[in-house]
């Protein structure tokens, strides 16, 4: 090898390692500042650092259980699904049988066609549903995009009961669905839907109103008197969305989540821009972090606000449980109301 050469390949190396110093020094002061920034930026003060270890399994609560439960859900068709979950308590019934027993009434009879089978359909003339439901303890069980089926919310749960699955859809779910002995109805809309619809098609102009075709969803939570909390949501998804379009409320962390011994969420709106930023694990992890239910509300739609363009055209609705019984509510825009036990409540909002 000539001096020529070997000069030429020291020079190199040397090079090479100035250079892989140089970005290991960079990227030491990125992370730096990149921790300090989150630091000075956290919204909440950290919780202390007393919290179980990730791999370990849920604590129950550390909070005494309320003398009385508490139910929450979504709009004013929340009143009449409370009343069936409160129904379900006063039988010695869990948080979990509230929020089903709930739902099941609004699926039954939604008086705003955004729920169950006399729901408005999609663009193709099709009724689809979606439904998720879980408990704090971290099971849950979803189903989306099912055709004929009464009660979604009951199929979500046997998902999560009798199979090793979380999320069932379209034909799939149909088919657990009759293999749990439940009826799936051929399609057919009701006539009130069906006019509406082929009145739709006239323009076919897909523009969600807001508060109106919006509020597609009954979500619920419930706090029983034994500690325990448990969330659901059942939807017939968008009025005139394209075929197979699935909104947040089937996905765990977009529109329903709880974890002992944190607390719960529950989202109802567009389901877009829900989905973008898994708005209701957003505001437990608030919670988790040292929020109140409301702060925790409050700081998932100011989120949402940042992620999703112009507000004014979208409304999502949120709301907050912890174990003590605190509860958080807040809008995107004015207009989102709530059932809390047996009162319908207006919830403040950021364009209020």
């Amino acid at each position: 090898m000539t001096s020529a050469m070997t000069n030429a390949m020291t020079k190199a190396m040397t090079n090479t390692t100035t250079l892989a110093c140089s970005r290991r020094s960079a990227l030491a002061s990125f992370t730096l500042a990149a921790a300090a920034g989150c630091q000075a930026s956290a919204p909440f003060a950290q919780a202390p650092d007393s919290e179980p270890h990730p791999s370990a399994p849920p604590s129950p609560p550390s909070i005494s259980p309320l003398a009385t439960p508490v139910v929450l859900s979504t709009w004013r068709h929340g009143l009449p699904a409370n009343a069936g979950a409160l129904r379900a308590l006063a039988r010695s019934g869990t948080a979990l049988d509230a929020v089903e027993a709930g739902c099941r009434v609004v699926e039954l009879d939604c008086p705003d066609m955004t729920v169950g089978l006399g729901s408005r359909p999609d663009r193709d003339g099709f009724v689809t549903l979606d439904a998720a439901i879980m408990t704090d303890d971290g099971r849950a069980g979803c189903v989306a995009f099912v055709q004929g089926v009464a009660h979604p919310i009951s199929l979500a749960r046997l998902v999560m009961e009798k199979t090793p699955h979380v999320l069932l859809a379209g034909a799939g779910a149909e088919q657990f669905a009759r293999e749990c002995g439940i009826e799936v109805a051929p399609p057919k809309l009701t006539p009130e839907a069906e006019r509406q619809w082929r009145e739709w098609l006239v323009e076919k102009k897909y523009e969600p109103k807001v508060n109106i075709e919006n509020h597609d969803t009954i979500s619920m939570l419930a706090l029983d008197t034994q500690g325990r909390m448990a969330a659901a949501s059942t939807t017939s998804g968008l009025a005139y969305k394209m075929h197979g379009r699935i909104g947040d409320s089937p996905i765990i962390g977009a529109g329903v989540f709880v974890d002992a011994p944190i607390g719960g969420a529950i989202c109802t709106g567009l389901g877009e821009t829900v989905l973008r930023t898994l708005g209701a694990h957003l505001a437990v992890e608030a919670m988790r972090a040292g929020a109140s239910p409301q702060e925790a509300c409050e700081h998932a739609i100011a989120r949402i606000i940042a992620k999703n363009g112009d507000p004014k055209s979208y409304q999502v609705g949120m709301l907050a449980l912890d174990y003590r019984g605190r509860v958080g509510a807040y809008a995107v825009q004015k207009g989102f109301n709530y059932a809390s036990g047996t009162n319908l409540v207006d919830a403040p909002s950021k364009l209020g």
